[in-house]
């Protein structure tokens, strides 16, 4: 990792979900709110919309750099300040993009910083990856 560069680009990709996923992602983690998936109910509390899991989010932002680690057991830290919702329309869905730069290096790891919008809205706001970097 010595050759990294704060501000390199290290991987990005575009995310497409749909009501199914969503589904999929409840069986999954047994998150069963019907705000993932009614949308009577979403906007009786209020929301814009049937919104995605804010972990599935969380869990497809970091997974962005799985392949350019090459180890997930690389990972030593992940946070994120969960700022703005992702409405997961019933015909069009949802898709994010995420973008994986090098925020920091150190010694003993690499800070990686996610950028992860839907549209023009940032969902997911300071999102960090602390990442061990390759032995020499």
């Amino acid at each position: 990792m010595s050759e990294l560069i704060v501000g390199d680009v290290v991987a990005q990709r575009d995310v497409h979900l749909t009501r199914e996923s969503l589904v999929r992602y409840a069986g999954a983690s047994g998150d069963f709110n019907p705000i993932h998936y009614r949308d009577d109910v979403a906007a009786k509390v209020g929301l814009p919309g049937v919104l995605a899991h804010g972990m599935l989010t969380m869990g497809l932002a970091v997974e962005t750099i799985v392949p350019w680690l090459g180890d997930s057991g690389r990972i030593l830290e992940y946070g994120v300040r969960f700022t703005r919702p992702v409405v997961v329309d019933p015909d069009d869905g949802a898709t994010l993009t995420v973008v994986a730069k090098v925020g920091a290096i150190a010694d003993d790891a690499v800070r990686i910083d996610l950028t992860v919008t839907h549209g023009e809205t940032t969902v997911l706001g300071k999102a960090q990856v602390r990442v061990r970097p390759l032995a020499a």
